[in-house]
């Protein structure tokens, strides 16, 4: 009788280098011990399902011919189809693809959603680039990767330097490549084309309740709490907003341009006003500026990373003092830095719940283009509150049953439920 093996790094990656995939791998290796008789399935988790590369080539305003190089990773769909965003960003890496999409596939079944995990992206710095250009960029990108999206393959969704628009872009494209509208390929579009009321908001919205739901556990009232928040954008900027709406003081908010303080409270909605006039932060009225290493050793009950990856590290770890950590973006902490703060007691709401809020109203988006009936947004912020809050209370208790921390115990659950639809489905052939 042959033994399994577990094989090496894929040939693609560099195994000295293996960036945010490794940081995978290494959340893999510590909740395997947890999975029981499934544990014999655990290569599925280590082995994204489908990885496409394509050539991007556009003609620019000037006249030249550009080629971007594109990425769209599934990483598991025995749960459902694949379910991701789509980022146009200089630094992206299939690595970083790879990884996004396996934290998809861990996000919507910690969630319960029925979504495997994927994601997209471009090498590209948007910002160099005009609307007319990126159209044809988008377009000729889900050009490429149409043969492996579709209303039941695989739904892309935005994601960092992609919006609304470019969704619309993606719809349009492959509806005209498969001579039929269909609004369900993606999620995040507009309002007019069969997107969902609340879908902006969502991340930033589950973010709050994911925090609120620690809070409470922990014994903090969120009316006076002080947060910390890196990112204003739509996640880090709503979730602000909210904990503003519900008596915190947003102490401190750092972006790209800089970070501002003030020990009383920003005034957030003034915050966003000049965001919106000055593209950034940095110069808001009635702040102090702080350094980075000023910024992560604020004293607060609540700091959340909304910005992208890798934030947090064993070189800023043991400067953060705070309570409780929830995690906005995807993958803002190592797991080095995820076991400092854990013996400081930190408690850490990992990203695969915390901003699961996004993924959560993508499925309602979803949903209502399948049935053509919508609902309003009272009714979806009700619904994504709910299925947050009880993503949360299923984590928690994981945690307490297994002395662990609710990363990993949010993994425990998610690959739990990955490996049982894997194994009741089977190998085919």
């Amino acid at each position: 009788m042959s033994e399994p093996i577990a094989q090496a790094l894929p040939s693609y990656l560099d195994p000295a280098h293996p960036g945010p995939w490794g940081i995978y791998l290494e959340q893999v290796d510590r909740v395997t011990p947890y999975l029981g008789s499934l544990a014999r399935w655990v290569e599925t988790l280590k082995r994204p399902k489908r990885i496409l590369i394509v050539d991007v080539p556009v003609e620019l305003d000037n006249g030249t011919i550009a080629h971007f190089e594109g990425y769209r990773v599934q990483h598991n769909t025995s749960r459902g189809p694949g379910k991701g965003g789509v980022r146009y960003h200089q630094d992206v890496t299939l690595s970083e693809v790879m990884a996004l999409s396996a934290w998809m596939s861990v996000k919507s079944a910690a969630v319960n959603l029925p979504f495997g995990g994927a994601k997209g992206g471009i090498r590209i710095d948007p910002r160099k680039y005009s609307q007319a250009e990126l159209e044809r960029i988008t377009r000729r990108y889900t050009s490429e990767i149409g043969v492996i999206i579709g209303p039941n393959k695989d739904i892309p969704a935005p994601d960092v330097n992609t919006n609304a628009q470019t969704m619309a872009w993606m719809m349009d494209t492959y509806s005209m490549n498969e001579g039929s509208t269909a609004t369900g390929v993606v999620t995040g579009k507009p309002v007019s084309l069969g997107g969902s009321l609340g879908r902006v908001e969502a991340t930033g919205r589950g973010v709050y309740v994911a925090a609120c739901e620690a809070a409470r556990e922990s014994g903090i009232d969120i009316k006076g709490a002080r947060i910390a928040i890196q990112g204003f954008g739509n996640v880090g900027g709503t979730a602000g907003r909210l904990f503003h709406e519900a008596g915190a003081k947003v102490v401190a908010v750092y972006d790209h341009t800089g970070i501002v303080h003030n020990a009383n409270g920003l005034n957030v909605l003034a915050l966003f006003d000049h965001v919106r006039e000055n593209g950034g932060v940095a110069g808001a009225p009635d702040a102090q500026t702080l350094t980075p290493d000023e910024f992560w050793s604020l004293e607060t009950e609540i700091l959340i990373p909304a910005a992208l990856e890798g934030q947090i590290t064993h070189d800023n770890a043991d400067l953060i003092r705070t309570r409780i950590l929830v995690e906005g973006a995807n993958g803002p902490t190592t797991p080095e830095a995820d076991d400092i703060l854990s013996a400081k007691g930190t408690i850490i709401v990992p990203d695969v719940v915390a901003n699961a809020g996004g993924v959560t109203v993508s499925y309602f988006e979803w949903v209502q283009d399948f049935s053509s009936f919508f609902w309003t947004e009272q009714e979806i912020n009700h619904r994504l509150e709910a299925m947050m809050r009880a993503a949360y209370a299923a984590v928690s208790a994981v945690a307490r049953q297994h002395g662990v921390s609710l990363r990993t115990a949010s993994f425990i659950v998610a690959c739990t439920r990955i490996l049982e639809a894997r194994q009741v489905r089977g190998l085919y052939p």
